[in-house]
C-alpha cells in the first residue's frame, strides 16, 4: 500500500535538491551540489526554477545503462543467450510480464531513487520508469501551480509552464505504453484525493496528455539558443537536450497516433481482424501535428534535419570523406570528446549521465552496452556472458536494395545468395557470415574468430557463447567493440545513447497516421508530403528503392510496408514491442514466434578470408527457418500487469484485466 501511496502524495514533495551532475543544471544554479532550498526559493527566479525543472531531465531512464546488462528489445526482433533467462526479453518470451518489477530493467529496478542525482557512475542506474514518473509528475504540477511565485520576464515563465507541461504529459505517456489509461494527475496531491483518482481509458488519458503537449508546444522555442534565457545565463550552444516545439509537436502526434491504433480504438483481442481499424478522428489530428512539425522542418526552420547515410566502409562504419553527417552517430560516437549521440536527428534524449568527459558516467557505455552484442566464444568479446542477437524474424524484414520485401515474388532474393543486394541498413545493422570481426592483427587464440561462422555448425553457432539465430547486431554498438580492437578503451570515448525520439521515427508516424485515414496519397493539410512521400523519404536517406506501385494501390499493403520500415530503420531501438501491441499483432503468427536462420557454406574459407571479396556474395546452400520458440500470448498480454500492492489501495485503480 505504501508504493503508491508514497508515489502520489510524498515522492517529490521534499524533491527540492539541486542536482549536482547535470552540466546544463550547473549552469543555472548558485548553490553547492547537494544544497536543498525551500519553495520560496526554489521559485523565486529563472536561475533557480529552471534548476528545479532540470532534475526531471536527469530522472530520464537510460534504457541502456539502467543495469549491468539490461534489456529493452521485448518484441519479435530480439533474443538473448540462456545465461540472460532471467532479463526481461526471455521473462516476455514466457508470457511472465509480472517480471517487469523484478528483473532490474529500465521500467523498475530496486533502489531506484528519483532524487539521486549521484556523484560517481552507478548514478544512471538508479533512474528508472514507474518510480520517476510519479515524482516527476508531482515536480511538474509543483511548478506550474507556483509560477506566480516566480520574479521573472514573460519569456522565462513560458519556458517553465512549456517544460513542465510537456513532462507532465510525457511521464503519463510513457507509463500508459506499458499500462494503459491511468489517472491524470494534474495538481498537487494531498491524502484526502488519492481515492477520487479512477483510471481513466487509454484515449481519455490521451486526450489530457494533447492537451499538456498541445500547450507546450504553444510556449516553448524551437531553439532555446534564440531566447534571451536560453543565452542570458550562459548556457547558448548548451540547450540540445532541453525539450523544445519540436520535441511537443513530436509528442503530440504520437499520443494521437496511439490513441488512434487498433488497440485504444477496438480494445485487447486476439486473431488480429483489427489490425488496420484505425480510429480515423485521432490519426488526422496526429498527421496535421507531424505535418506542422515537418513542415517547419524542411523549411529551414529548425536545427533538425536527417543524418547522412553514406560510408567508404559500411561495415567498419566508417564515415565517408564527403560526409558531414554520420548515420552511426545517431546510436553512438567515438574519438569526439564524449558527445552524446544523436546528431542533428535526435529530437528527444536523456541525459545519458553526461554531455561531456567531467560528468561520472561518462564511460558507462563501456562497462555495459559495448560487451553485451558480440560473440563471447574465445572471449572475442569480455565482460559477462550475456548476447543481444537479431532473430531472424526481424532481420527478413530487411528486404532488398530495390525496396521489395524478401517474399515478394520480383524482389529478386535469392537463398543461395542470401546477403547480395539487401536493403543498406542491413549492412550497417546486421552482422552476417563471413563478416571480419576482428579488424586489428589478431593473436593466436583469436585467430579463428576473425572471420565469422555464422552457417549452421560454425564456430559462432553456439547458443551459449554465439549466435543461435546465425547473426550478430552492431547498430547500436560496433563489432570494434571486441578484445582486439578495444574501441571501448577510455581514450577512444565510445559513448552509447538510445534517443526516445529521432526524426525518422516522426516520418514514419507520419506516414502510418496518413495511411490510416486516406492511404498511401493522403497528405496534411500544413504539409506536402503524403505518406508515400514520407516513406520515400527515408529510403532515399539510406539508397533503398521506393515503395512500389502494388503497395501504394492498397491501402492495407501500404500500411504492411509502413510497418515493415519502422521494424527497419527502427531495429532494435525499442520500439518493436509497442508497435505489435498497439496494432494487434502481439500474439498472431509469425509475430509470436522467434526463428533462427540456417545454411551452408559454399565457399571455402578462404573465400571469405581474401580481402577482395565481400561477404555479401558468399554462396550458400540449404537456406531455411528453424523456430526457436512461440510465444503463448493471450489477451492479457497487450498490457503489463500493475503492482498488486498499488491495486489494493482502493477500487477504482484497477488491475489489468487477465492479471
Amino acid at each position: 500500500m505504501k508504493k503508491i501511496y508514497n508515489s502520489f502524495i510524498f515522492m517529490g514533495l521534499l524533491g527540492l535538491a539541486l542536482c549536482a551532475n547535470l552540466t546544463s543544471c550547473k549552469d543555472y544554479l548558485d548553490r553547492e551540489p547537494g544544497t536543498s532550498v525551500s519553495e520560496e526559493d526554489a521559485f523565486k527566479n529563472f536561475k533557480n526554477y529552471q534548476g528545479f525543472i532540470e532534475e526531471i531531465y536527469n530522472c530520464i531512464p537510460d534504457k541502456e545503462k539502467c543495469n549491468w546488462c539490461p534489456s529493452w528489445n521485448w518484441g519479435d526482433d530480439e533474443i538473448f543467450n540462456p545465461e540472460a533467462d532471467n532479463r526481461m526479453t526471455h521473462q516476455v518470451d514466457l508470457g511472465n510480464f509480472r517480471a517487469w518489477s523484478t528483473t532490474g530493467n529500465w521500467l523498475y529496478r530496486d533502489g531506484s531513487d528519483p532524487a539521486f542525482a549521484g556523484v560517481d557512475c552507478n548514478a544512471g542506474k538508479t533512474h528508472t520508469l514507474w518510480p520517476h514518473s510519479w515524482y516527476c509528475i508531482r515536480k511538474c504540477n509543483m511548478a506550474i501551480e507556483n509560477i506566480d511565485k516566480m520574479v521573472g520576464t514573460d519569456e522565462e515563465r513560458d519556458l517553465i509552464l512549456g517544460q513542465a507541461y510537456f513532462f507532465r504529459a510525457w511521464w503519463h505517456f510513457e507509463l500508459m505504453e506499458y499500462f494503459g489509461g491511468l489517472p491524470y494527475i494534474s495538481k498537487v496531491l494531498d491524502p484526502s484525493s488519492i481515492d477520487k483518482l479512477p483510471r481513466l481509458s487509454f484515449q481519455t488519458c490521451a486526450d489530457s496528455c494533447a492537451r499538456d503537449f498541445h500547450r507546450a508546444a504553444d510556449l516553448l522555442p524551437i531553439n532555446w539558443d534564440n531566447t534571451s534565457a536560453g543565452t542570458d545565463y550562459g548556457t547558448g550552444g548548451k540547450n540540445e537536450l532541453r525539450v523544445n516545439k519540436i520535441t511537443a509537436l513530436g509528442y503530440l502526434g504520437k499520443c494521437q497516433l496511439w490513441a488512434g491504433s487498433p488497440l485504444m480504438k477496438n480494445k485487447a483481442q486476439t486473431g488480429g481482424a483489427k489490425t488496420y481499424d484505425y480510429d480515423e478522428y485521432y490519426c488526422k489530428r496526429a498527421a496535421e501535428a507531424f505535418g506542422e512539425l515537418l513542415n517547419m522542418v524542411e523549411g529551414g526552420e529548425t536545427q533538425y534535419a536527417l543524418v547522412e547515410f553514406n560510408f567508404s566502409n559500411i561495415y567498419d562504419h566508417v564515415k565517408a570523406s564527403s560526409a558531414k553527417t554520420c548515420y552511426s552517430d545517431l546510436f553512438y560516437t567515438s574519438n569526439q570528446s564524449w558527445k552524446q549521440p544523436g546528431s542533428t536527428e535526435a529530437i528527444m534524449r536523456g541525459l545519458s549521465g553526461t554531455v561531456d568527459a567531467s560528468g561520472p558516467n561518462a564511460n558507462n557505455s563501456n562497462w555495459n552496452t559495448s560487451k553485451v552484442f558480440g560473440p563471447k566464444v574465445g572471449s572475442v568479446v569480455e565482460h559477462d556472458n550475456i548476447i543481444h542477437q537479431p532473430t531472424g524474424n526481424l532481420v527478413e524484414m530487411y528486404g532488398m536494395a530495390n525496396g521489395l520485401p524478401l517474399d515478394d515474388p520480383e524482389s529478386g532474393f535469392d537463398k543461395t545468395h542470401p546477403f547480395r543486394d539487401r536493403d543498406p541498413r542491413f549492412y550497417h545493422d546486421i552482422v552476417f557470415d563471413g563478416f571480419k570481426y576482428i579488424v586489428a592483427a589478431a593473436d593466436k587464440e583469436r585467430q579463428p574468430y576473425v572471420y565469422c561462422e555464422l552457417f549452421t555448425g560454425g564456430n559462432m553457432r553456439s547458443v551459449a557463447l554465439g549466435s543461435q539465430t546465425g547473426y550478430f547486431i552492431q547498430k547500436l554498438v560496433p563489432h570494434t567493440c571486441n578484445i582486439i580492437d578495444k574501441l571501448y578503451r577510455w581514450e577512444d570515448q565510445l559513448h552509447t545513447n538510445l534517443s526516445y525520439m529521432r526524426l525518422a521515427d516522426v516520418y514514419l508516424m507520419y506516414a502510418e497516421a496518413c495511411a490510416a485515414v486516406g492511404g498511401a496519397s493522403y497528405k496534411s493539410s500544413n504539409f506536402d508530403k503524403t505518406a508515400e512521400d514520407a516513406i520515400n523519404t527515408i529510403r532515399d536517406r539510406c539508397g533503398a528503392g521506393h515503395v512500389a506501385a502494388k503497395y501504394v494501390a492498397d491501402r492495407n499493403k501500404f500500411i504492411d510496408e509502413v510497418r515493415r520500415e519502422r521494424a527497419v530503420e527502427l531495429s532494435f531501438e525499442g520500439f518493436r514491442f509497442n508497435d505489435l501491441q498497439r496494432w494487434l499483432l502481439l500474439t498472431e503468427y509469425p509475430y509470436n514466434t522467434k526463428y533462427a536462420t540456417e545454411f551452408t557454406r559454399v565457399n571455402p574459407q578462404s573465400w571469405y578470408e581474401d580481402e577482395n571479396n565481400d561477404p555479401r556474395d558468399a554462396e550458400v546452400v540449404g537456406y531455411s527457418r528453424r523456430v526457436i520458440l512461440t510465444r503463448n500470448f493471450g489477451v492479457q498480454h497487450y498490457w503489463f500487469p500493475l503492482l498488486d500492492d498499488d491495486v489494493y489501495i482502493y477500487a477504482d485503480f484497477a488491475q489489468n484485466p487477465g492479471w
